[in-house]
């Protein structure tokens, strides 16, 4: 059965590579209408550049800007560095166009090429588009630089650092006399629309298009999101060795918090194959599925939220110390969980519509992203309360060890997403996503690999409550445990109780309070934990006791009412 269970594991996972190898996807394209004045298209970092061999490690833009009808002036498309981008880009919502025009490029005109207006600058910025079909474009005058079957050719060269550049197209021109105006179809007697369309298509890569990519992993992808491919790849191969592990466990161990725990990680997983079939897909085309991207992210929001279920159910004891948990605790528990996963839904939206492409800030700096951060440090420290709550009543040392082991290996899954957010604020923009990337995916995985120990069969019985176990009784016990019995270390008989019915079994002092040093000294060698009364065939306990019944539980120990016996035990 679980060979047969691999198998078919395996052929999903071939087929699914089969699917994203062999789709195709096309570059970077679209239409710009001239009514719309302005579009952005693309922010694009490009690698820093080597000193041995300059030429592969260039950043190229290149490709074709058509339209469908003739334009009476071309209009203009700009590729800059945000230091130029700025200013330019900010004037662009002046509501005189033609003075928007003149604003966007007054600074530009300073130090950008052109071969009428400008011919000493040195910086190629600008060009005239649409370009006529099957030729290049008017302003490349050097055709050997130009990549095949393309109508322009930008070459990005940078051997300082790393740096975004922005592309963009504006309705604006040059005149006769160099000053720029708003292209408006009116002003022209002889043009035939309101309206023109240009159609584009752009490729923007690192690395020398003129040879095969020396690496797939960085050709394609901005400098921000390089590498990222490899990362998913190797969490993917961890991964496919640990779900088939749990769905192996959860076969075996049938209980609520294996299953909880095991729908999670298959969420993970899943989520996984989403953004690694964009991110393959990416890697061969340039353009992935946006599609496939959006609901991997989904799926990766519910993963991350159901294992924080996983942890506060945990930390309430369900479980451990009780197998039910109270309606009024499990809607305690729902009218805190829900609205995080909501929030952390509103931050995924907003982060990808009300975000500015231009900005260089992630989802946690957003005022959403605070409020999620803020959420998560709450529970974090609900989930401490809870735990501390579900220890003061435990006595089993093996429950107690785990529920320790347990809260610390949780607290630092709790914390690490608020610290590395606020790290991340000193972090280069070049960097940081990848590095928020990286240690997130890193956390959830060995957060995973941690309760897969935890709960694998042949250990979790020894501190959790499973399916299957002989624990009768066990919510009387729980409630008897949490009542106030415990006095200055000694054992408080429970008001249910009467002393005058055991005071012929039990040696009581004057308060009716049963003390150790009553005790015989044979008995204070014998310590039975709520461990040891609840499991079937105790050998040490019928050893010592005969398997005698008249066993009286107080705070969760033992205490022999047996009248057989001609002194009592106490553990």
């Amino acid at each position: 059965m679980l060979q047969s269970m691999l198998i078919r594991y395996l052929l999903f996972i071939l087929l699914f590579f089969q699917l994203i190898l062999f789709n195709q996807s096309a570059h970077l394209s679209g239409t710009f209408r001239t009514n719309d004045f302005f579009k952005f298209i693309v922010k694009f970092g490009f690698q820093k550049t080597e000193r041995h061999p300059q030429k592969d490690s260039f950043g190229y833009i290149f490709g074709n800007i058509t339209a469908r009808d003739s334009f009476p002036v071309p209009v203009t498309f700009a590729v800059l560095d945000k230091y130029s981008f700025l200013e330019y880009y900010g004037n662009r919502t002046i509501l005189n166009k033609d003075v928007a025009c003149r604003r966007m490029f007054e600074r530009l005109d300073n130090f950008a090429y052109d071969k009428t207006c400008n011919q000493q600058a040195k910086v190629d910025f600008l060009r005239k588009v649409p370009c006529d079909k099957g030729k290049l474009c008017s302003d490349e005058d050097t055709p050997e630089n130009v990549v095949p079957d393309s109508q322009f050719t930008y070459v990005i060269s940078d051997l300082m650092q790393p740096r975004f550049w922005y592309v963009s197209i504006v309705a604006c021109y040059r005149d006769s006399s160099c000053t720029w105006h708003h292209f408006d179809p009116k002003k022209f007697p002889n043009a035939s629309k309101h309206a023109y369309d240009i159609d584009y298509d752009i490729q923007l890569v690192n690395g020398n298009p003129y040879q095969s990519p020396s690496s797939r992993f960085t050709y394609h992808f901005s400098f921000e999101q390089q590498n990222i491919l490899e990362m998913n790849l190797i969490f993917f191969a961890v991964y496919l060795f640990l779900v088939p592990m749990q769905v192996y466990a959860v076969r075996i161990q049938k209980h609520p918090v294996t299953k909880l725990f095991t729908l999670s990680l298959i969420l993970e997983f899943i989520s996984l194959c989403f953004i690694l079939s964009y991110s393959i897909r990416f890697a061969v085309s340039g353009v992935g599925n946006e599609a496939s991207r959006t609901i991997g992210d989904i799926f990766d929001i519910l993963s991350r939220t159901s294992f924080m279920l996983i942890l506060l159910l945990l930390a309430k004891g369900w479980a451990v110390t009780r197998q039910q948990i109270s309606k009024t605790s499990w809607f305690i528990l729902m009218a805190i969980w829900i609205p995080y996963v909501a929030f952390h839904m509103v931050l995924y939206v907003w982060n990808r519509t009300e975000v500015d492409i231009i900005s260089d800030i992630d989802e946690y700096q957003t005022w959403p992203g605070w409020l999620v951060l803020a959420c998560r440090s709450c529970i974090m420290l609900w989930f401490l309360w809870e735990l501390r709550n579900t220890m003061k009543y435990e006595h089993s040392s093996k429950k107690l060890d785990f529920l320790l082991h347990f809260g610390a290996s949780s607290l630092v899954w709790f914390i690490y997403l608020p610290i590395v957010a606020i790290v991340a604020l000193q972090v280069s923009p070049m960097w940081r996503y990848k590095l928020l990337l990286g240690i997130t995916n890193s956390a959830d995985l060995l957060g995973y690999c941690v309760m897969t120990g935890l709960l694998w069969p042949n250990r979790a019985g020894q501190y959790l409550l499973l399916a299957g176990t002989n624990y009768a009784g066990m919510d009387e016990l729980d409630e008897f445990n949490e009542a106030p019995h415990i006095v200055h270390g000694d054992v408080l008989l429970s008001p249910s109780l009467s002393t005058e019915n055991l005071s012929q079994d039990l040696p009581l002092d004057i308060n009716g309070r049963i003390t150790a040093d009553l005790l015989d000294d044979d008995d204070e060698d014998i310590v039975l934990s709520t461990d040891d009364l609840l499991t079937p065939g105790n050998h040490h306990f019928n050893a010592h006791h005969g398997n005698r019944d008249g066993l009286l539980l107080i705070n969760g120990e033992a205490v022999d009412l047996s009248k057989n016996n001609g002194h009592n035990m106490m553990a």
